[in-house]
């Protein structure tokens, strides 16, 4: 009889990768972080190399206990993450949705996520972008192809555009509601 793997079994917290990527609102990326670990997981954070200008670099390493990455090991180096059971990517760009569902691989953060379909890895984004942005047919279409490879999306509204608006909406914590049920099963 082998051992289950599950998360959850065993005493083993489950971790959770939360990739960030540039957006007015990443700075805020601390209320997902203390949501999923008072529900249990244990959080690494991934950053796309812009969006570590919108993060308090520190106060998310002392919060997590482990570094942000933000780009590839050299050959040798030892991992800084333990794999992650579940990702969760919060806010979402146009740009890394886009790349994303059409296999662009340029960034750890994108490495990551391409791969996350091969491993099995539940994975939830929560987009926040404009209006504008999301009337573009590529962002449907990747919506589209990242729902069908199982991805799980969550419910943001765009915002008009140049208004930077809709940060005191945005759900950080529906990444969670989510992938909780996938990591139950």
């Amino acid at each position: 009889m082998t051992e289950p793997t599950a998360p959850y079994v065993l005493g083993k917290k489950p971790f959770l990768y939360v990739v960030v990527c540039a957006s007015g609102i990443a700075g805020d990326v601390g209320t997902l972080i203390t949501a999923a670990q008072e529900r249990g997981w244990d959080v690494g954070v991934v950053a796309t190399p812009q969006a570590l200008g919108f993060l308090d670099v520190e106060a998310i390493e002392a919060q997590t206990g482990y570094p942000i990455r933000s780009v590839w090991r050299k050959p040798g180096e030892a991992r800084p993450l333990p794999p992650a059971d579940a990702i969760a990517v919060a806010p979402a760009t146009f740009n890394t949705v886009n790349k994303w569902a059409a296999g662009i691989s340029d960034t750890l953060a994108l490495g990551i996520l391409c791969e996350a379909y091969g491993m099995g890895t539940p994975v939830a984004v929560l987009p926040y972008l404009n209006a504008a942005q999301a009337a573009h047919p590529a962002y449907r279409q990747s919506l589209e192809r990242l729902t069908g490879m199982g991805v799980l999306l969550g419910s943001h509204e765009p915002h008009r555009p140049k208004a930077g608006e809709g940060a005191d909406h945005f759900r950080w914590t529906e990444a969670l509601d989510l992938l909780e049920p996938k990591m139950a099963g």
